[in-house]
Formats: C-alpha cells, sequence, structure tokens
C-alpha cells in the first residue's frame, strides 16, 4: 500500500466486530492505523487479540492506550465484585461500561488529528448488541457532529468522518461480510470473561451472539471455549 493512501484509525478490540471493520477500511484502500485500549478490563485477552489481529494485517501500525476506566468503577467489565451476567438482562447490562466508546473516540479523533488521517472507524453495531447507548445510530453522528467543531481538522481542514459499517448488520451478516475478505475469526475474542488464554466461557451474552451469528451464517464456530467449568 503506497504512503499517500487515505489514511484511517480504527478502533481495535480484538473482538469479531471490529477486526470485520478493519479488514472492510483495508478492503476499501485505506492506510489503517489500529488503536486500542488497556482501560482496566477484566478480559485481557482481548489485548492480546487485538495483537494479533493488527500483525495478521501487515500494512496496520497498532498503538495500545493504557486508561484507567477501573478507577470509577460502574462496570462488570472493570470491577471484580459486580459478576459479569450470564443469562439476559433487561435494559442497559452492567456490562456497559460508562462513557467507553465517547472516550475511545475522543482518543482516536486525537491521534487522527497528528496522522492527518480524516477518517476514524468503529465497529459497534445497533442490531445485534447488549443495548449500550454508545452502539446506536444518535451517538455515532452526534459525535461525528462534535468532531467537526471540536479540532483544527475540522475547523480548517477536511473534515472528520465517523464510519461505522456494521451499524445495521445482524451478527450472520458481519461473519460473511469479513469470511469474503479472509478475515481468520480465530485470531479474534469476544468473550466477557475470556481466559488469557483467549478461551470463552461460552455463556456471556457476547459469546451467545457470537456462536448465534456463526448458527445463522451457517459458518463453522472458531472459538476455542472453556472445556473445565
Amino acid at each position: 500500500m503506497s504512503d499517500d493512501a487515505r489514511r484511517a484509525v480504527i478502533l481495535s478490540s480484538g473482538g469479531l466486530d471490529s477486526t470485520t471493520v478493519l479488514a472492510m477500511a483495508r478492503s476499501e484502500g485505506y492506510r489503517c492505523y489500529t488503536l486500542s485500549f488497556d482501560y482496566g478490563q477484566r478480559h485481557r485477552a482481548e489485548l492480546l487479540a487485538a495483537k494479533r489481529v493488527s500483525e495478521a494485517f501487515s500494512d496496520v501500525e497498532h498503538k495500545v492506550v493504557t486508561l484507567d476506566l477501573g478507577s470509577i468503577g460502574g462496570s462488570a467489565l472493570t470491577d471484580t465484585a459486580i459478576d459479569v451476567p450470564e443469562e439476559e438482562t433487561q435494559g442497559i447490562p452492567v456490562t456497559y461500561v460508562p462513557a467507553r466508546n465517547t472516550v475511545f473516540l475522543a482518543i482516536a479523533l486525537g491521534w487522527a488529528e497528528v496522522l492527518g488521517a480524516g477518517d476514524i472507524f468503529i465497529g459497534v453495531n445497533a442490531v445485534d448488541y447488549s443495548g449500550y447507548p454508545d452502539c446506536r445510530p444518535a451517538f455515532i453522528n452526534a459525535f461525528e457532529r462534535l468532531a467537526n467543531v471540536a479540532t483544527r481538522a475540522g475547523v480548517e481542514g477536511g473534515g472528520i468522518r465517523i464510519h461505522a459499517p456494521l451499524l445495521d448488520l445482524g451478527k450472520d451478516a458481519i461473519i460473511q461480510r469479513g469470511l469474503a475478505l479472509h478475515v481468520d475469526y480465530a485470531l479474534t475474542v469476544s468473550c466477557y470473561q475470556a481466559t488469557d488464554a483467549g478461551e470463552a466461557c461460552g455463556r456471556c451474552e457476547s459469546c451467545r451472539l457470537r456462536r448465534q451469528g456463526f448458527e445463522a451464517a451457517g459458518m463453522p464456530d472458531p472459538t476455542r471455549y472453556r472445556t473445565n467449568d
């Protein structure tokens, strides 16, 4: 890929959705810079997965930014005193991390300005998702408007575009799109309580959505599940 290709920052969690988005952005000719966050999450395996995914795309630069969202608590993903639910829940679940995507996109926006990138990609989904408010079209549209009044790139440059290409896709359609782009989903981790080795619990909501997606897509599930509990 040439150095003059359009640059884009891709938020990467090492999961199924963000990996598909990375493949989509790359297929559109973007020079991709992946951004992950060590934010105090319990499921540390996602950071290793994000590194594996980025290495699989040889022209990608990968950055990990350290935050401490665990210090404010409020989520089962950052607070060990809150159990990760293994049954379906009503409303916004305790796995919601307060303002997480707002914080992540703000930092991605800063890096995009430094890189001279006018595009940021995020793998949020408003169909097969957990009800998180920061995974909805209204949030993405509002953040893009904010980005274009709060930055030099927005005021004096060519503007910032927030891409959320999975917003209206079911998990099966996402998987089919990724497989068409030769995504190796065995590299990814989606589980909220994965072991450090990347083995999934098979019981949390993220595991259920992932498994149902592969079943609906008619494809084998490459996820490694824990077998001792």
